[in-house]
């Protein structure tokens, strides 16, 4: 008996490995491992200025990036369950095609219209929203096919690569925004294109799913359905990036930016989980058998158990980490973490109606929270600086998760 334990857990461990959820959570891992490490290389080579000028282009290309995508991340996921990894490459190429056409000839109008380094910028911006919208596609093909590993060794690479030019960058002592994104950009683009490039070429499984007929008309409908909710999340995460310059400066959005992008952090493993199981919890709920309580109360507990350790950590290391310089931001550090914690529950439960088909209902509860955020950002940013900001994410993350609470238990079925 005592054997047979023994020899249990290694399978085990190695059984859990396999999951997608898991994969993904170390991507996503190694991925925020790596901008805290940028966050630290940025601050420590440029001014909180130039830090917020980095940040701000960040944040206008994850914002362009949903127009591209115009909502067809998750319901590519529920639709192409299955298939083959040619044909989804081939097909989610279809539905980016005419997105990504008018923004790059959108892009190009614009060159011509400005000067340098204005067209520089522009250009930089349009490439790096191209190349972040393949890889989120690439992350929702990845998950569809069965091939989440090769996703999580392509973001190893990108993130191996964008910490050696970072690293670069801050041995040189360069302080140009524009150099820094641009490492971005380039650690970003090879990785991805190499993998789609791969997964053209594998051989197609006989025993995959078919691509059905209207197929992508469907994930189009679906993800049209779920756009609004789409902008509205990404407005709330990325608009006070937006609205804190216009409001107050860059040299506060290097502050706040400081700590955001730390805090992040915390929703990733619960995102990630919410994302690779919404295949199995539309089958659920086709079924009859999926159960909402137990998948949201998990997440709760998860949020209650890591807000208080990274509240006090995150308060306590930003002078040794940052400088005496960034000492300022820590005031935001309780409202901004315990915002994350709100925004880690609220994807399961919004995962959760996406499984269900109430993708309607989803993209209200997203816009409910961006308008009540943008509403309190407009109010508290020119009265509180930094601290209004934070406090805008917690009201809005805050009314997103008591709707998409009441909407999930709440909801009928499906017919």
């Amino acid at each position: 008996m005592s054997e047979l334990v023994a020899a249990r857990p290694p399978g085990f461990v190695r059984g859990q490995l396999r999951e997608p959820y898991v994969q993904l959570l170390a991507s996503q891992v190694l991925t925020g491992g790596v901008a805290l490490a940028a966050n630290i290389l940025m601050v420590r080579s440029m001014t909180p200025t130039h830090r917020g000028e980095v940040a701000l282009l960040l944040q206008v290309v994850y914002l362009a990036t949903q127009f591209l995508l115009l909502g067809t991340e998750r319901s590519f996921v529920a639709n192409y369950h299955d298939v083959a990894p040619g044909p989804a490459v081939r097909a989610y190429g279809r539905l980016l095609l005419i997105p990504a056409t008018a923004g790059l000839t959108g892009a190009a109008v614009c060159t011509l219209a400005v000067h340098n380094p204005g067209a520089v910028i522009v250009v930089l911006l349009a490439v790096y929203t191209l190349v972040e919208a393949s890889a989120l596609a690439s992350r929702s093909v990845a998950i569809a096919v069965g091939r989440v590993r090769d996703f999580m060794v392509a973001r190893v690479l990108e993130s191996a690569l964008l910490l050696a030019l970072l690293v670069g960058l801050w041995v040189t002592h360069t302080s140009h925004p524009e150099t820094w994104f641009l490492a971005y950009v380039f650690a970003g683009a090879l990785p991805t294109v190499a993998y789609l490039l791969v997964w053209l070429r594998l051989p197609v499984d006989p025993d995959a799913a078919a691509v059905r007929p209207g197929q992508n008309r469907q994930v189009r409908r679906e993800g049209l359905a779920l756009f609004p909710a789409a902008i509205s999340n990404m407005a709330m995460l990325r608009v006070d990036r937006l609205v804190i310059p216009a409001l107050a400066s860059t040299a506060a959005l290097g502050l706040y930016t400081s700590v955001a992008t730390m805090t992040e952090l915390l929703a990733w493993p619960v995102r990630a989980y919410a994302d690779s199981r919404l295949g199995r919890w539309r089958a659920s709920h086709n079924d009859g058998g999926l159960r909402a309580r137990p998948i949201v109360l998990a997440a709760a507990i998860y949020a209650l158990v890591v807000v208080p350790l990274v509240a006090g950590g995150l308060y306590l290391l930003i002078v040794p980490v940052f400088g005496h310089q960034y000492a300022a931001a820590r005031v935001v550090v309780l409202p901004l973490v315990v915002a994350a914690g709100l925004y880690a529950v609220s994807r399961v439960a919004l995962g959760v109606l996406i499984a269900k088909g109430r993708g309607g209902l989803v993209s209200v509860a997203e816009i409910t929270g961006f308008v009540v955020s943008f509403a309190v950002y407009l109010l508290l940013i020119p009265r509180l600086g930094i601290l209004g900001a934070a406090y805008g994410s917690l009201a809005g993350y805050g009314v997103c998760l008591v709707f998409a609470l009441l909407t999930t238990f709440v909801a009928k079925e499906r017919a």
